[in-house]
């Protein structure tokens, strides 16, 4: 049952979600404008109104936001400037209100209903200026209805006519108001929608960015190396690993204050991003420690970027720093091998990293795969030599 519902409804509406709510917008107001026709053709046949030309109406209003609502359905006008056409629709429903006020005569006052539904819907959906529009050309339309009603002979109170007149006047102006009060608390809405999408992706991108350097976290960045892990167990990718650390960072901190060693660290995060691929990440893993992730690289072809990061970190300025500092860095990588745990191979890395930093620093060496895993870092030595 529940799919036989679905699909109806996916026929009905369509199944793609923005012509599916524009659909059932449209053929809304095809019902509401049926409804209508179904009031006037009971006061036609209590002999309240000419019955042929209610007849013509009907069909005529009826049909006409029915072709437009197939328009929408089919997707025809999904191109276009207005693609649920509710302009041209609320244009329609108001014309066709003029005209029944007209046909109805003495019975005028139940065409106000279907006016304010119009005027609803532009509210709902239309701009400032289209709200303008619609409703001068309401107040134009039924200015030419009344004042056909005035000149023929239907007329028999002209007080009350008069009435009626300041009513639907009251009603116009009335609607017109609402409606741009309501498109704008519509446009607020919209803006704060916007803004606390805005704070939300801030907010997201401060979780998972430093802020000082604007690098990757560690835990995004933990979160990036377990999907590229998965990668390499399926075969697709391989990655390799590098532990960097600022030499003496400490000392740089303790010497020149730690507005300097922020610069420093902004100056590292730089010039490292400057000398590898775009494809590359580095990411801030905790004080003057970054990892960096080297997908599909062969190991000497790592070990040469690191090479060139080292020496461009060397002969590094820092801005707004003394002219005197200098900064060095200390590297272990480690290729990532299939099984292998993440973990494993960041620790491999690190130490790498402290063999570094014991042979006197300033230095890159990497890591050599454990014993059970010999075998297979020779394979994929192999594998990704150019």
């Amino acid at each position: 049952m529940h799919a036989w519902r679905h699909g109806c409804t996916t026929w009905l509406f369509s199944a793609d979600p923005r012509r599916r709510v524009r659909s059932s917008m449209a053929l809304l107001a095809v019902l509401l404008m049926l409804f209508s026709a179904c009031i006037l053709l009971w006061l036609a046949y209590s002999g309240v109104a000419p019955l042929v030309p209610v007849l013509w109406w009907s069909l005529c209003a009826v049909g006409g936001l029915a072709f437009m609502a197939a328009l929408v359905r089919s997707g025809i006008s999904e191109h276009w400037s207005d693609p649920a056409l509710t302009f041209p629709q609320v244009l329609w429903g108001i014309t066709a209100s003029a005209t029944a006020y007209v046909l109805v005569a003495e019975a005028k006052a139940v065409v106000h209903g279907a006016l304010a539904v119009s005027l609803l819907f532009a509210a709902l959906n239309l701009q400032a200026k289209q709200i303008i529009v619609v409703s001068l050309y309401a107040f134009g339309i039924f200015a030419l209805a009344v004042g056909l009603l005035m000149r023929s002979d239907h007329i028999t109170n002209l007080p009350l006519e008069i009435a009626y007149a300041g009513a639907l006047l009251s009603t116009l102006v009335g609607c017109m108001l609402l409606s741009l009060r309501l498109h704008q608390l519509r446009m607020r809405l919209h803006n704060q929608r916007q803004a606390l999408a805005a704070a939300l992706e801030e907010n997201r991108e401060l979780a998972s960015r430093d802020p000082l350097t604007g690098l990757l976290n560690r835990r995004h960045m933990l979160e990036l190396l377990q999907l590229e892990q998965r990668r390499c167990m399926r075969g697709v990718r391989s990655m390799v690993l590098a532990q960097m650390d600022i030499d003496h960072f400490k000392t740089i901190n303790d010497t020149y204050g730690h507005g300097v060693g922020d610069l420093a660290l902004a100056t590292f995060a730089d010039v490292v991003r400057n000398n590898i691929r775009s494809s590359d990440v580095l990411a801030r893993w905790g004080g003057e420690e970054f990892v960096l992730l080297l997908s599909d690289t062969p190991i000497d072809m790592a070990l040469h970027t690191l090479t060139r990061v080292r020496l461009a970190i060397q002969n590094a300025v820092i801005d707004k720093a003394p002219p005197e500092l200098r900064m060095t860095v200390s590297i272990g990588l480690a290729a990532h091998l299939p099984g292998e745990a993440l973990e494993a191979t960041l620790h491999r890395a690190d130490q790498a990293l402290y063999d570094a930093k014991r042979n006197g620093r300033n230095q890159v060496i990497c890591a050599q795969p454990p014993t059970e895993h010999a075998e297979d870092a020779a394979a994929i030595a192999a594998a990704m030599a150019p």
